[in-house]
């Protein structure tokens, strides 16, 4: 195996009892609305679409999984604490969920503090989705602090992976990616090895490229598996990811770039599994009526979005919401956006209270009702009415502890249990740490729950575990964190002055590396074609 299982949380006893089980297939039942709810042991698909492309999706995911889990050595047969939702939806409806992104997105990933979910476009080659659920993958089972070109890489390298009949092809080389390397300038191997994209001033174009180059030529031969991992090892023990590589590989910076450039002109390989997968058993369910008017509506309520979007989001749902006066979905999203998007936690209690007497088990609505009486709490504290915010904060609690008896394995609950004990005196105790632990195994994708754990861990002088839990968060290549690497070099003993130091040695690194090359990025070997 290229890469085995390093660092891996358990719920134990706490979860024991979690609803993990597969679902058995079942009859639809008939449509309440264009939109249906499709199951699989590991994914959900909300769709309005054709029955067929979702169930190819499904399969197609579950089958994916599958394989990664089959070559990082996991359990192949393994479910997740939490199946991934999925948004299939058509541009439109990607724009409604994300009115403010970029148009030209296929589809996207999100971990918020209130869903993780991924939405994907109809009609594509589900090439973005299996990226992103490989980034999800990886910082569910795999967490540890892999540098980030390896976390990009990896999802490049696996994300082209095709299906057979009775062959699945993975590694397949990605065009796009090999086209782009043969005219854009390289960037430095030490800076790719040592940064994350927009850390990078120089050639950045190329980072993406090159991390899924420097993947594909790690995986494609035994011998450089084996390197890899010993790469990753020590990278993951603190050695610096520059000096770590030539220890492993055996080559300078330089005659890393020059192999690659080979690599990239040769035949590059692939490798062909004979594989055959159960049959997947999918159940699916109509949503109500409802869900034709504010389903995507309610997931835009997780996103980022201008002032004058929300504003104008909320008269929407509102107007729509009023059409459905007793359905619990139109009550949850308009409770949510009276909420956020509204800033009237009175008004969201209101509704939400309204829809637990029509479902007393609705555990969503618990979780929005405990949100809106924390906010609540923090309004009566700034006002100085501290018996009040006491007494709302007890309501919050009572709440969640109600939301955890009906489904022990909801990284939302454990999430907001935190919330309301973070502050007190006494934070973090021994409940808190085995609460944030919880949240943090249930739901790892998330930075808040990695940030709120590694905190605490830091606080308690568990040094070792906050530097394993807060380092995936620095390393991401998707996004800057500074409060997060603030936590790391507090972990590591560091200070800023000793990171400037750092990062200025990788300047000249990088430097010292150019002359060596020739200063165009395409110099040296030749290009790729």
């Amino acid at each position: 195996m290229a890469v085995q299982k390093t660092f891996s949380r358990k719920l134990g006893k706490l979860l024991k009892g979690a609803a993990l089980a597969t679902l058995m297939t079942t009859v639809a039942s008939p449509a309440l609305a264009d939109w249906k709810r499709y199951e699989s042991p590991r994914f959900i698909i909300y769709s309005s679409g054709r029955d067929t492309e979702a169930r190819e999706m499904l399969e197609e995911l579950e089958k994916f999984d599958r394989i990664m889990r089959m070559f990082m050595g996991s359990d192949i047969d393994g479910v997740p604490y939490r199946k991934l939702p999925i948004y299939l939806v058509s541009g439109s409806g990607l724009r409604t969920i994300m009115p403010d992104g970029n148009e030209n997105v296929a589809g996207f990933y999100l971990p918020t503090d209130e869903d993780i979910f991924a939405v994907a476009t109809r009609g594509t080659d589900n090439h973005t989705l299996k990226h992103e659920y490989a980034h999800h993958f990886m910082m569910s089972d795999f967490s540890f602090p892999y540098p980030g070109w390896f976390v990009e890489g990896f999802a490049e390298y696996y994300a082209p992976t095709l299906f057979k009949r009775n062959e699945t092809q993975v590694g397949v080389p990605n065009p796009n990616r090999a086209m782009a390397l043969s005219y854009l300038n390289w960037m430095s191997m030490s800076e790719l090895l040592a940064n994350r994209p927009r850390q990078t001033a120089r050639n950045r174009d190329s980072y993406y490229p090159l991390a899924w180059l420097l993947t594909h030529w790690f995986m494609g031969d035994e011998t450089r598996r084996a390197q890899l991992h010993t790469y990753l090892s020590d990278v993951g023990s603190g050695a610096d990811p520059v000096t770590a590589m030539e220890r492993a590989t055996g080559l300078s910076p330089v005659e890393l770039r020059r192999t690659l450039r080979r690599y990239m002109n040769g035949r590059v390989p692939y490798m062909g599994v004979r594989t055959q997968f159960p049959e997947i058993e999918i159940s699916v369910q109509g949503l109500p009526p409802a869900a034709d008017d504010l389903l995507l509506l309610g997931q835009q309520l997780k996103v980022a979005t201008s002032e004058e979007k929300r504003a104008e989001t909320l008269n929407t749902i509102r107007q729509r919401a009023a059409r459905y006066p007793n359905e619990p979905l139109a009550l949850l999203i308009h409770a949510h956006a009276e909420l956020h998007n509204g800033r009237d936690p009175a008004k969201a209690a209101s509704l939400l209270e309204h829809l637990l007497t029509i479902d007393a088990n609705h555990v969503e609505a618990m979780q929005y009702l405990a949100r809106a009486k924390l906010d609540l709490a923090d309004k009566a504290a700034e006002e100085d009415d501290h018996d009040g915010s006491q007494r709302l904060r007890r309501e919050a609690q009572t709440l969640l502890g109600r939301a955890y008896q009906l489904d022990d394995a909801n990284y939302i609950t454990m999430l907001l249990m935190a919330e309301n004990r973070r502050g007190e005196p006494s934070y973090p105790t021994d409940n808190d740490m085995q609460i944030l632990d919880i949240a943090y195994t249930l739901a790892p994708q998330l930075g808040s729950n990695r940030y709120n754990y590694a905190a605490a861990l830091l606080s308690r002088g568990r040094n070792e575990e906050a530097i394993n839990v807060i380092s995936p968060l620095v390393n991401n290549p998707h996004g800057e964190s500074p409060a997060a690497k603030e936590l790391l070099l507090r972990a590591q003993g560091r200070t800023e002055a000793d990171e400037a130091a750092a990062e200025e040695a990788l300047r000249r690194k990088a430097a010292e590396e150019g002359e060596d090359e020739g200063t165009d990025g395409n110099s040296g070997e030749g290009d790729g074609t």
